[in-house]
């Protein structure tokens, strides 16, 4: 049998203001159908939207040769990246003009971006996580409960999870122990080595992982009312789960799904045990949301807010595009 070689994706110059996606299965996201109407709500009627799919762990020069070309398009705005934050600014670092706060501190870029002919790599992974955990997790949660989280997969949006769990403004109400687990050590060293370089006082702990029941075992040590991520990418990228069918979560456990779409079946697997075992599970939208929304700001130089009457705007344009899914139960006020 001979070996399939990946298909490079084209680029051609834009005819118009282009914001490009760059990621993997880029055509079957919410967003290439919910962009042109918050594009019209935002008065950017010109833009346009271009998907740019790249393995997972491409080659450095296909790297290069993406931000190379958005960089010198004149109409090409900038990006949005998933899936290839860590790699992408691992092979391009030396492309950036500026880098921003976060993905200096991260090691990451989930967005680039053009001023006055210099091209701007910027993290916006720790905000948009941030602002999902705060819609799932009420105030004061880890304080009153003191438990612990587990995620699954050591990649960009884990860093930025982390680190939002841990960050030293939070106070006491941090979780007291955070486990991330990982099928590549690389991946995982460096996301510990980066605690250490914050000096992150909560206690992190690193698991290599070969398989799901590696996984299932360090379910079976969590505490009832755990956070469960499933940050690795697999029911979306890829299909399957972290853990195995047959995994027990803890009770009353909070079952993160970063994903929104694909067969989710992390989430599957969750919302299972929603009665027996009150499990509140959530997936990926909230992200979604708050994710693009900060990149569109960025790349096109508009004001959008986090929340109030303009952000439910366009929250509600995207509704429609939803995958159906059961919504969520609401969030403990307590």
């Amino acid at each position: 049998m001979t070996a399939t070689t990946p298909v490079r994706p084209v680029l051609s110059p834009a005819s118009g203001p282009t914001l490009h996606f760059i990621g993997v299965t880029t055509g079957s996201s919410s967003i290439v159908r919910v962009f042109p109407r918050w594009a019209a709500s935002l008065g950017l009627h010109e833009a346009g939207l271009n998907g740019v799919d790249l393995p997972l762990h491409a080659p450095d020069q296909e790297y290069r040769r993406v931000v190379e070309f958005i960089r010198d398009d004149p109409l090409s705005r900038g990006a949005l990246v998933t899936t290839h934050k860590l790699d992408l600014y691992r092979a391009c670092r030396d492309l950036f003009d500026v880098t921003d706060r976060f993905a200096g501190l991260m090691a990451e870029t989930s967005c680039l971006s053009k001023r006055s002919g210099r091209l701007l790599a910027s993290a916006k992974d720790p905000v948009s996580s941030g602002l999902a955990l705060d819609a799932i997790l009420p105030p004061g949660y880890w304080r009153e409960r003191g438990r612990s989280a587990l995620v699954m997969g050591a990649g960009g949006s884990s860093v930025a999870i982390t680190w939002y769990l841990t960050r030293p403004a939070a106070g006491d109400d941090r979780p007291q122990r955070i486990t991330v687990t990982d099928r590549d050590p690389r991946r995982l060293a460096h996301l510990l080595d980066l605690h250490r370089q914050w000096g992150t006082s909560v206690d992190l702990r690193g698991e290599l992982v070969g398989s799901a029941s590696d996984t299932d075992r360090l379910l079976e040590g969590l505490e009832p009312g755990a956070l469960v991520v499933n940050a690795t990418g697999l029911g979306k990228d890829r299909p399957g789960s972290p853990i195995g069918d047959h995994a027990l979560l803890p009770e009353r456990a909070v079952a993160w799904d970063l994903n929104y779409r694909g067969d989710l079946q992390f989430l599957r697997q969750a919302r299972r045990q929603a009665g027996e075992r009150a499990v509140r599970c959530h997936d990926g939208w909230e992200y979604f949301i708050h994710g693009w929304t900060r990149v569109i700001a960025e790349v096109f130089d508009v004001d959008i807010p986090t929340r109030g009457p303009a952000f439910d705007v366009l929250s509600d344009l995207a509704r429609d595009d939803r995958p159906g899914a059961p919504p969520a139960p609401p969030a403990p006020t307590s």
